[in-house]
């Protein structure tokens, strides 16, 4: 990993999200980074260079027919300059030149010209972003290591609802500050499962548990961060999918197992860890149950074990990884299952120590092969779910 970035050229692209840049640098300065603006000429009927100019201190460059500055070559110094290349806000306009490779302006020249990172923080209508030629550009720009930063969901100034909106600027100051990571999961393929599994009794009860799908959210945003392409199988969770990830929400574990057997040969890792009931009723009523006295008797009968089966397939199996919540005898536990159900690697975790586990913003793992162990110690579980990806590039790779 990088040293936080400092030298960041700023692309503005036409949008009305424009707006929101001079608070955008006005935050990066606060934090000792340098920035240099770049504008489109669309970006100059939302808001004006002078204003870009004021906050960032710095001359804003728009034109790359500039005769001053193109005679020492002033988009190449540009682009060698920059730690960081941001897009922001990055119109569907950008993103279709930028997956093309056309040149045509001195934004799109210097992104062609920069050895540095480069990032896009997607923003436009909500049936823009979804348009199949949008999502295509998109993921053409994911494979060549760029980062899709959002884009964001609510309301947006033409009164639709939904995704299109750029993050906002502390946000994007966060990620502009944040290590650079290496793709080092670039060309794999990532299945994760995530959050509880439900098992109607009658129409409006079901039996579950307490997972949030925190951690199973945390691993597929660490994966796609790192470069991998991610399917998350989730169940019934209050979280929004990580940008880039394609979810499949299902209710019950056979439900689970079907989109996992479907989609875990495609895959080269599979990561199960969403909490699957272990028991479901034998027969589910029809009609809401009603009170029968101070006592009723349910009939339980076993669920699949979705890793287990997906640890057992005999053709294109992926490397398999499971997930411990124990109470006790962690590392005990958790070999007896590495071994049992076939799997090349184990993450375990205490779930009865207060304030880790199920429904915690904090957790802390250990994570067993057969001939090695890694602790990892308490952290944000999107800290350590990055570690755990590391922990499994090498054995990937």
């Amino acid at each position: 990993m990088s040293q936080p970035v400092k030298n960041i050229v700023l692309g503005i692209s036409g949008g009305i999200a424009a707006y929101k840049c001079a608070e955008l640098v006005r935050r990066l300065t606060e934090r000792g980074c340098k920035v240099k603006v770049v504008m489109t000429e669309s970006a100059k009927h939302f808001i004006t260079p002078l204003t870009m100019q004021a906050v960032s201190s710095e001359m804003v460059a728009d034109s790359l027919l500039d005769p001053s500055a193109e005679a020492a070559m002033g988009h190449i110094e540009f682009a060698k300059w920059a730690d960081l290349i941001l897009v922001a806000p990055a119109s569907c306009n950008i993103l279709a030149k930028m997956a093309q490779g056309i040149a045509d302006d001195l934004l799109t020249t210097l992104l062609l010209a920069t050895p540095a990172k480069v990032a896009v923080a997607p923003a436009m209508n909500q049936l823009m972003y979804a348009h199949p030629a949008t999502q295509a550009n998109i993921a053409t720009l994911r494979a060549r290591d760029i980062a899709i930063w959002g884009p964001g969901k609510g309301e947006q100034a033409c009164g639709d609802v939904g995704s299109g909106r750029m993050l906002e600027p502390l946000e994007l100051v966060e990620r502009c500050l944040a290590p650079v990571q290496a793709p080092v999961l670039l060309g794999k393929t990532f299945t994760i499962t995530a959050g509880p599994t439900r098992e109607p009794l009658d129409p409006v009860r079901y039996i579950s548990n307490h997972s949030s799908g925190k951690m199973g959210f945390a691993l597929a945003k660490a994966a796609l961060e790192l470069g991998a392409t991610v399917n998350l199988i989730s169940g019934p969770v209050s979280l929004s999918a990580p940008e880039g990830a394609t979810l499949f929400p299902i209710e019950t574990a056979r439900d689970m197992l079907n989109s996992a057997l479907q989609l875990a040969p495609q895959s080269d890792v599979f990561i199960g860890c969403a909490a699957v009931a272990d028991y479901r009723a034998a027969t589910i009523a029809e009609h809401k149950i009603k009170k029968q006295g101070d006592e009723i008797t349910l009939t339980m009968v076993k669920n699949p074990d979705v890793i287990a089966h997906v640890a057992a397939l005999k053709e294109n199996r992926p490397y398999t990884v499971g997930f411990a919540a124990e109470t006790q005898d962690i590392q005990q536990y958790a070999k007896a299952k590495l071994k049992n159900k076939n799997l090349d690697m184990i993450c375990a975790n205490d779930v009865s120590v207060k304030g880790l586990g199920f429904n915690a913003n904090d957790n802390a793992l250990s994570l067993f092969w057969s001939d090695d162990c890694l602790n990892l110690p308490t952290t944000s579980k999107q800290q350590l779910a990055m570690q755990v990806m590391h922990a499994l590039s090498k054995r990937l790779n």
